[in-house]
């Protein structure tokens, strides 16, 4: 995590607006592969400060059948090196009422943020660079 030289992360670091920049997966041997919103995603994250959080995503480019968008809402903390999403309302039923943890690390204005899933009976992780927007 790169917060500047010798300053300690503060939540407040992740407060604000960030922009999607990136969403990609990484497999174990460290392939790359587009994420399920493809090439061009489109995304906005939203982080309170009193805990508030809205994440929308979507396509960039239109493609019949595939996923168009992603979004949820709910509340977020930091737990050491994870933030958790508590999530209370989202465009995928199953993840309504569960907590979403995540890796993250911040380099000037970008927030990268990784997530670890199974693919194909593999692991991967799911990795979302956003950019500070405000």
């Amino acid at each position: 995590m790169h917060c500047g030289e010798g300053e300690p992360l503060r939540p407040d670091h992740f407060v604000g607006q960030w922009r999607l920049e990136s969403y990609y997966d990484l497999d174990e041997s460290g392939a790359t592969s587009e994420g399920p919103l493809g090439q061009s995603p489109i995304g906005l994250l939203y982080y309170g400060a009193e805990g508030a959080l809205s994440v929308s995503m979507m396509r960039g480019e239109p493609v019949p059948g595939a996923v168009p968008f992603m979004g949820y809402a709910g509340h977020w903390r930091v737990d050491g090196p994870l933030v958790l999403h508590q999530i209370a309302v989202c465009s995928n039923p199953a993840w309504a009422g569960t907590v979403q943890t995540r890796q993250y690390d911040f380099d000037g204005d970008t927030l990268t943020l990784i997530g670890a899933l199974q693919q194909g009976g593999k692991q991967q992780r799911r990795i979302l660079a956003w950019r500070r927007v405000q």
